[in-house]
């Protein structure tokens, strides 16, 4: 896990990205995070869609919050990861949703890549000043829980969602 490494979407990853998200639509489940479903047929569209609002005077939406995308590389240059970082909370975000999204590709799970994701995404939160982040999870995704426990999760509570899907909620203090 040395090798993996988190990049920030360039034209550079094409390849390895398209076919990261032909896996995800493969699989038949739902993409995460939620910006990986933008379809990348038009792939300058996409790229310029991941980073229309990475900061707080591009934001279109005043219900939107900033967020920045990163790919996570494995050790062949293969795209096996994305993660949203949304810079701060709104209300639906901090039910539900949390600082931090990321997905791992299907073929890819239980090898230790969602663990090195997050660690990296941890310290990228850190230095863009955040004191504690906020992640959530379905309740019964206990990969992804055991994930959060091992990087220093404190459970908060749980939250029901519109639809009734019950989401655990947990913080992480990213420390001095």
């Amino acid at each position: 896990m040395n090798k993996v490494r988190l990049v920030r979407p360039s034209m550079e990853y094409r390849e390895p990205y398209l076919s990261f998200y032909a896996d995800w639509i493969s699989s038949g489940e739902p993409i995460v995070p939620w910006v990986v479903g933008q379809a990348p047929d038009d792939f300058e569209a996409m790229l310029e869609f991941l980073y229309a609002e990475d900061s707080e005077e591009k934001l279109s939406n005043p219900h939107w919050v900033p967020h920045s995308t990163y790919w996570l590389l494995n050790e062949e240059n293969l795209v096996v990861g994305a993660v949203n970082i949304r810079h701060r909370l709104n209300e639906k975000l901090l039910n539900s949703g949390g600082h931090i999204g990321y997905g791992i590709r299907p073929g890819y799970r239980r090898k230790g890549y969602a663990s090195a994701l997050l660690a990296q995404t941890l310290q990228i939160t850190k230095a863009m000043g955040l004191d504690q982040v906020l992640l959530v999870c379905d309740k019964d995704n206990l990969g992804s829980e055991k994930t959060i426990l091992k990087h220093g999760g404190r459970f908060e509570s749980e939250f029901t969602e519109d639809d009734g899907s019950i989401v655990k909620r947990f913080w992480i203090r990213l420390g001095g």
